[in-house]
């Protein structure tokens, strides 16, 4: 036959297929009818009488040729199993290339992997779909079971290439000859009733066999000729289809949680009932709208950020909790959102799930929340462990709740807590004084003000919740409108600031110690912020009750520091002379709130011969017991003082009084002391000291002004005295020594205590150089130096008590006369001494001691003349007394004896001390000096002096 151009025959002539129009076999012989439709009709007909046979064409023939076609030469059937390499090229899928069963060789051109042929070139797109997952190969069968068409697909699937297997029957592909029944009889099935479904197996290339699904169909073309149509899928790849479908409907429809599908507008596209009836909403409402247009506007803004975060990102947001929609109720959610792509990479939109974890929220809120408290009383106890003050423990408690308890918080105490005084015996009633001590807000503003204002005074009614509180101790908890007025009393403007700052939610707690309710806790929630529940109110009077006991022994402290206060500064002088020659300026500095009260002190004592002692001393210790202490022991050095005994020997007889003198028989008492004796008249300085820091001396330039009482202070040249440091007060075995200077006219001492100028950090010589650096500036007046020196303390010291003592030493009264004599130790010094003083006094026209001074320096020089072998020493001084001093080398001193009716001698002393003011005796130099002062009141001293 010839063909035409363009309709087909010529590839069907290549391919071997039979050209239209000729006999087919099993035919008979007869032609074909034309292509109409009584011809399509004719061939259904016949198809449904059964004619042809086809069984028969379901035979297999050797060769796989067509039906009447002769085997290929030399081809022997082979079952698909063993098929043998045939053709060369690469295997495919991986495997060596097997030719057909019966060795027919594949055209030139034909590829032998089973891969694309350029005829067919591969219809996989680039972007892919699920016909990429699932493959569905089309093959054409003729009524007798051979492949008409090959499609790539098939090609693709089972490796064998169209050109081997067109013209050549199917079941050559089936290596189970059960198998091969079955696809007949379905075959048969298909061409009686249209179609057919079911499962077979089919050799690939490799030989073995693969599961298939069929799917047959009955075709007719335009002449009425019956082909079938074979629809072949994978039946693993169809099976996991079916099954990701199935585990899709069943997450999506059965899954406990919401699921949602939005596209690249954030629509939604698919939602399940879980999630329709959390929203409330049903699941057709839901699609083609957004989250803003299905759920209230402050929860659909918060989810709507999330989804529009991952879509832009592709980065998936897990386990994010949000609260319950207000339409769901109260509640909290769990959302997780994560972006979809299809194979290619295109953005299809984003999936989502959602889960109710009120339940979960809670949990974990409640556990996280008795952390946060623990928390919370631990860093309470730690912050308030050290404090010893009451309005600091209050102002730590109120910020203690704030912002992480309550919005606003106030402590109100009784003043007897604030001012460490005794608990009340009695109940509480509206005269109770309250202060509040303690306020906390997370804002400032006048209301705030007006309800939470620091030390004010609260009152209160007896039946408000306040009274009820103070008098039961049992907290109260108010929310809502639980009545706010009666808080207090009615009309508080503390209550309409509260109702201004929205506050909704109360608990007034009782602040208890020993029983007794000394303060509230009153703690308040506005805004959006939840109530408070029981666990809020167990808490809050948990730690009610640990401010309570500090509160308690802050008070005790207070109670017991007073008393130590009063006590020491009692004992402390109060009243500091002036001494003629001395100017003096202190300052006493009790130690910070956290410190006992300690023992320092200082003195000023006036002796004979205008002289003045100086005396500052440490008792080692605090409270009451060292206070004590501390007062016997600067009397003890008072009362030696008066004996005008050498500063050495006064402190040796301190320490020999030290058993008497500590705080119990268990206790040795330790103390450190320095004692300076200054003479005007002399400008001498005599210190010694016991285990104290030594003094320092700052001495005024060459050209600075003389030194005058109340006058500036010009400045100088400082320096520490280099004294024998001695040891304390109580230790022993270390001698006192005296130190013997002179000193400059204008001089400025300092004596302190270690509280000034000691530190945690820095050596004791860097406080005495800053105190020497401070003392060595002008100043305006001796109390402005004194100022100026506590203003430079050390801020890293330790919380001690200080004692400052400042003496600018001068030449005493410049206006009081002064006259003085040597004689020698003969008989007629006595005469001597008389007309000296008689002439002296009428000089200075104080006649009316004449007769007594004369007598009084006749008994002591004569008593001096008796026992001494030295000069004799005579000096008169006229103030508001007269002073009269003899002094001789004899160190020992005169003692005073009870003459009787019939002695001649013995009555000297006596004359002095019955006649005399006051009389004494003290130690100079290697000698004695005995005075006695006279009184000499009305007498004006004269204008010059000798």
């Amino acid at each position: 036959m010839v063909a035409k151009p363009g309709d087909g025959e010529g590839e069907r002539e290549a391919s071997g297929l039979p050209a239209r129009g000729s006999r087919r076999p099993g035919s008979g012989g007869a032609a074909l009818p034309a292509r109409t439709a009584a011809g399509r009709a004719a061939a259904r007909a016949r198809l449904r009488r059964g004619r042809p046979d086809p069984g028969e064409h379901f035979r297999s023939r050797p060769g796989g040729g067509r039906p009447g076609s002769a085997p290929t030469a030399g081809a022997a059937p082979q079952p698909p199993t063993a098929l043998a390499t045939g053709t060369a090229g690469p295997p495919a899928r991986g495997r060596p290339a097997r030719a057909f069963p019966g060795g027919a060789e594949p055209p030139p051109g034909a590829r032998s992997d089973g891969g694309p042929t350029p005829l067919h070139p591969s219809r996989r797109t680039e972007g892919g779909s699920l016909l990429d997952v699932v493959r569905v190969a089309i093959v054409i069968l003729d009524t007798s079971g051979r492949v008409v068409l090959w499609s790539p697909a098939a090609e693709e699937m089972l490796g064998w290439p169209s050109e081997v297997l067109v013209g050549r029957a199917v079941d050559e592909l089936i290596p189970d000859p059960g198998q091969v029944q079955r696809t007949r009889s379905a075959l048969q099935e298909t061409l009686r009733r249209g179609s057919w479904h079911g499962f077979t197996e089919i050799a690939d290339r490799d030989g073995l066999p693969v599961e298939v699904e069929a799917r047959l169909s009955l075709l007719v073309d335009g002449d009425g000729a019956p082909y079938v149509q074979a629809a072949l899928t994978e039946a693993a790849a169809l099976r996991a289809v079916e099954r990701d479908l199935a585990v899709r409907d069943a997450l999506f429809e059965q899954s406990p949680l919401g699921i949602a599908v939005l596209d690249t507008d954030l629509r939604y596209t698919a939602v399940n009932r879980t999630l329709a009836d959390m929203n409330g909403l049903p699941a057709e409402e839901h699609v083609g709208r957004t989250t803003g247009e299905t759920l209230p506007e402050r929860s659909a803004d918060e989810i709507t950020a999330v989804q529009r975060q991952v879509l832009a990102t592709g980065e998936p947001v897990i386990d994010v909790t949000l609260a319950s929609p207000a339409s769901a109720g109260s509640g909290y959610r769990s959302i997780s959102y994560s972006r979809m792509t299809d194979r290619s990479g295109r953005v299809l939109g984003i999936s989502g799930t959602v889960m109710d974890v009120t339940e979960r929220y809670r949990a974990v809120a409640k556990v996280e929340g008795a952390r946060r408290r623990l928390s919370l009383l631990n860093e309470f106890g730690s912050r308030v462990g050290d404090l010893l003050d009451a309005s600091m423990i209050a102002q730590e408690l109120a910020g203690a709740v704030v912002p992480r308890l309550a919005d606003y918080a106030g402590v109100i105490l009784l003043q007897a807590v604030a001012h460490g005084d005794d608990l009340p015996r009695h109940g509480h009633d509206r005269h109770t004084s309250l202060l509040q001590l303690g306020v906390a807000a997370i804002q400032h503003s006048p209301a705030v003000e007006t309800m939470l204002r620091h030390g004010a005074r609260i009152t209160f009614e007896e039946d408000s919740v306040f009274g009820r509180v103070l008098r039961s101790g049992v907290p109260e908890m108010l929310s809502g409108g639980n009545g706010p007025e009666e808080l207090s009393f009615p009309g508080d403007p503390k209550v309409e600031a509260a109702r201004e700052l929205g506050v909704h939610s109360r608990l007034v707690v009782p602040l208890r110690a020993r029983g007794i309710v000394i303060g509230l806790l009153v703690v308040s929630r506005a805004g959006y912020r939840e109530g408070f529940d029981r666990d809020d109110l167990a808490f809050t009077v948990e730690l009610a009750d640990r401010a309570g006991s500090s509160l308690d022994n802050a008070r005790l402290y207070a109670r017991e520091r007073t008393a130590a206060l009063t006590l020491q500064r009692t004992l402390l002088p109060q009243q500091v002379p002036q001494p003629p020659g001395v100017e003096v300026a202190y300052r006493y500095v009790p130690g910070s709130s956290g410190t006992e009260v300690g023992g320092d002190w200082f003195d000023v004592i006036p002796l004979p011969g205008e002289r003045t002692a100086l005396v500052v001393g440490d008792v080692m210790g605090h409270g009451l017991r060292a206070a004590a202490t501390m007062g016997r022991l600067r009397t003890a050095v008072r009362v030696l003082a008066a004996l005008d005994l050498p500063p050495e020997v006064v402190l040796r007889h301190v320490h020999e009084l030290a058993d008497d003198l500590a705080q119990g028989p268990d206790e040795a008492l330790l103390a450190t002391c320095v004692y300076a004796v200054f003479d005007p008249a002399r400008r001498s300085l005599t210190v010694t000291k016991a285990g104290h820091i030594p003094p320092v001396l700052v001495v005024p330039g060459a050209g600075a002004e003389p030194a005058r009482s109340g006058g500036p202070l010009p400045g100088g040249a400082g320096r520490v005295l280099d004294l024998p440091s001695g040891a304390p007060l109580g230790v022993g075995g270390v001698p006192f020594e005296s130190v013997e200077l002179r000193i400059p006219d204008g001089s400025l001492l300092a004596l302190c205590t270690d509280g000034l100028v000691e530190s945690r950090d820095k050596d004791l010589d860097v406080g005495l150089g800053r105190l020497i650096s401070v003392l060595e500036q002008p100043y305006a007046s001796i109390q402005q130096a004194c100022e100026a020196v506590l203003g430079t303390m050390e801020q890293g010291r330790e919380p001690d008590d200080v004692a400052l003592l400042l003496a600018r030493l001068g030449e005493g009264r410049a206006e009081e006369p002064t006259a003085g004599w040597t004689l020698p130790a003969e008989p007629t010094a006595v005469s001597r001494a008389r007309r000296l003083v008689r002439g002296t006094l009428a000089d200075w026209d104080a006649e009316e001691l004449t007769d007594t001074a004369e007598l009084l320096v006749s008994e002591l020089v004569t008593n001096a003349v008796r026992y001494a072998s030295a000069p004799i020493g005579v000096r008169l001084t006229l103030g508001d007394l007269l002073l009269v001093e003899i002094s001789d080398p004899l160190p020992d001193p005169p003692r005073e004896r009870h003459a009787g009716a019939g002695d001649e001698g013995g009555r000297g002393l006596e004359l002095v001390r019955r006649l005399a003011l006051r009389w004494g005796t003290r130690a100079e130099g290697l000698g004695k000096v005995v005075w006695f002062e006279l009184s000499n009141t009305g007498v004006q001293p004269p204008d010059s002096m000798l």
